[in-house]
């Protein structure tokens, strides 16, 4: 693979797992009995367009997310860093640690272990070819803005609301930028496209899966692990 094309996937897995109630951090959590990040670097490991991967993982994880990403084979692992205080500054971490002749970034939630190969390589060829891009979803349900005391102010279209996913695929080198200015400002934000939005690129929403859900509550195993036997169903 070209500098031109190599994309290093950056797995955000550095989070607090405070909404599952748990001591210990979800990436090791095991879904049908293997660990959600092994479930997560596996896909990443058989996407075609990714060449690296950078995980990116609390302090207090570091021996253990070695460990796991050893019992896993992900062969793509080029380096395990530390996370920073909010996920802004870990998904920096990450790219700080990526390979020299990276020219993408694929920005992943480890704690999105149902991501499929065809899903990721899909996003980063369309991020190739407009710029940027992230998977996401068109929204079910229709939406309210409020106003500050929750009474109802308007209701957007749905038809052009999404709710957006990752992994989501920049230019490194704008990424980069739009890090740095982000941090100069004093922004911090949640969302990686919000970053390159702020500064003017458009990201192309590429159409990902409902099964690509987000464990953030303990109702989200099950759901990730019925997802997961019916997958086995029908493999």
């Amino acid at each position: 693979m070209t500098s031109s094309h190599c994309c290093c996937a950056v797995i955000a897995a550095a989070g607090s797992s405070t909404r599952m109630n748990l001591k210990t951090s979800k990436q090791f959590i095991p879904l049908l009995g293997v660990p959600v990040i092994a479930r997560t670097l596996s896909s990443f490991e058989t996407a075609e367009e990714i060449s690296s991967v950078v995980v990116v993982c609390r302090p207090e994880d570091r021996e253990q997310m070695g460990i796991a990403v050893h019992g896993c084979g992900a062969k793509k692992v080029v380096a395990i860093v530390a996370g920073g205080s909010t996920r802004q500054r870990s998904a920096a971490a990450g790219a700080a640690a990526v390979p020299a002749e990276t020219e993408w970034i694929a920005v992943h939630d480890g704690a999105r272990p149902l991501i499929l190969p065809s899903e990721i390589d899909r996003c980063v060829a369309a991020a190739k070819k407009y710029g940027a891009a992230a998977l996401a979803v068109p929204v079910k349900d229709t939406i309210k803005l409020t106003d500050g005391d929750r009474f109802v102010v308007s209701t957007p279209r749905r038809e052009l609301l999404w709710a957006v996913q990752t992994p989501q695929v920049f230019r490194l080198n704008s990424y980069r930028e739009a890090m740095c200015r982000a941090e100069a400002e004093g922004m911090d934000y949640t969302d990686d496209c919000q970053l390159l939005e702020r500064e003017g690129i458009r990201v192309r929403l590429c159409r990902g899966s409902y099964e690509n859900i987000k464990l953030t509550t303990p109702d989200d195993l099950i759901a990730a692990e019925a997802i997961l036997r019916r997958r086995e169903e029908f493999s």
